[in-house]
């Protein structure tokens, strides 16, 4: 009986490649596994296990890990409105980890002896699959077809076409990964530093050119409810939000960032519902949160996203991280209205019943009503005191507004 190795199957070359080399030339039997993060239908899972019994597996499984993935990640990077490098919404590295762990319990369940993924040497894949499974599961040795020959697409048709697997392999031009916290793309243009990707290789095309106004609604942080209607998993409001504002082709640019290998990439995305909820989100706390809140919030989301991107969730500092996100959600309750164009969208306003503008202590720039003139002044000149000194004692020319 030959060994079994399970393969992280996503139906694409690579991956293809790998299925046929592990069973003819390493004479495995190959158990491929896809685990779905929220990004396929349910035809395309049907078209992925038809090709991996096409090209001969021993079994396919599809395992569905997108609640797991919303409950333990998701949520805590709305509460964190985590944009890597300011733009990003970790679409794919923050669901690979997830994937990887899903793989490794099947793994375990069919008493697999290796693991296999297909990812090249040269991306932030590789790390995030090889560092889980070796955490997780360091009895079992991980194969990398792929990483190791290092072979171009050409080879990897050729050799798949001299046994008998033809497809149109030139229709997959752009690698899209899909998942339910967006969609990246990769092609020869991010390749470059000057060049857009064209219209064609975003998955969902523009439908919309008349502007409409979305309201999503908020309970301790979490997507309740999308224009009126409301959801028991926010999972489901997720796909609403998207759904609506990918009519609008919503949510696609292009992230450069520093990978974990220590190069830079560049790699397209479109994202809707993860923008328009973390922008809306973070509109919300604007209004229900102190401004000390807001300041650690942002350098403990900021440290949560880098974390998360670097293939470090099953660090413990990311459960602390977490304890504090959700816990600063206890008033970030409320409606957020967005108007939506073409390729864009507006945070309009909130309505909360926690809105910290609306206190009646004052309107900003207009009047004071909790406190008077005199109020102010000895304000002032208490937190100048400290400056008063410091320049008192070392000078400071106020012509050139530098320290004497």
């Amino acid at each position: 009986m030959n060994e079994k190795v399970v393969l992280a199957f996503s139906g694409g070359l690579d991956t293809s490649f790998c299925v046929k080399y592990l069973k003819e030339e390493k004479g495995l039997d190959v158990y491929s596994a896809i685990a779905n993060t929220g990004g396929f239908r349910e035809e395309e899972l049907s078209a992925i296990e038809a090709g991996a019994r096409q090209l001969g597996v021993a079994d396919h499984v599809t395992l569905d890990v997108t609640d797991l993935y919303y409950r333990n990640c998701i949520r805590y990077m709305v509460y964190g409105n985590v944009l890597k490098n300011n733009t990003y919404p970790l679409s794919v590295s923050s669901e690979r980890i997830f994937q990887a762990m899903a793989i490794v319990n099947y793994a375990r369940k069919i008493g697999a002896k290796y693991i296999a993924h297909g990812s090249t040497g040269a991306g932030n894949d590789q790390i995030r699959f090889d560092l889980t499974f070796q955490i997780l599961a360091p009895e079992v040795e991980i194969l990398t077809p792929i990483r190791d020959l290092t072979l171009s697409r050409d080879e990897e048709i050729e050799y798949l076409s001299k046994r008998g697997i033809k497809k149109d392999w030139a229709k997959l031009a752009y690698s899209i990964n899909q998942g339910l916290w967006g969609t990246s793309i990769g092609g020869k243009e991010t390749l470059t530093t000057d060049q857009g990707l064209p219209e064609e290789a975003y998955p969902k095309p523009l439908k919309k050119q008349e502007s409409e106004e979305l309201v999503l609604k908020f309970e301790k942080g979490e997507l309740k409810a999308v224009n009126g209607e409301t959801f028991a998993n926010p999972v489901d409001a997720i796909r609403k939000v998207e759904a609506i504002g990918s009519d609008y082709a919503i949510g696609r640019d292009i992230h450069v960032g520093d990978t974990i290998i220590g190069i830079k990439g560049r790699v397209g995305f479109e994202a809707a519902a993860p923008l328009m909820i973390i922008k809306a989100h973070h509109l919300l706390e604007k209004h229900t949160l102190t401004k000390w809140q807001l300041y650690w919030k942002e350098q403990l989301g900021n440290w949560y996203g880098m974390l998360l991107h670097e293939a470090q969730y099953l660090e413990p500092v990311m459960r602390d991280i977490e304890v504090f996100l959700e816990h600063s959600q206890k008033n970030v309750t409320g409606e957020v209205i967005l108007k939506l164009y073409p390729y864009r969208f507006e945070t309009v306003g909130i309505r909360s019943p926690h809105d910290l503008m609306v206190s009646g202590f004052g309107d900003y720039g207009e009047v004071n009503k909790e406190w008077d003139g005199n109020d102010v002044k000895g304000f002032t000149k208490l937190m100048s005191n400290y400056l008063k000194i410091f320049n008192k004692v070392n000078g400071f020319d106020v012509e050139t507004g530098t320290p004497d």
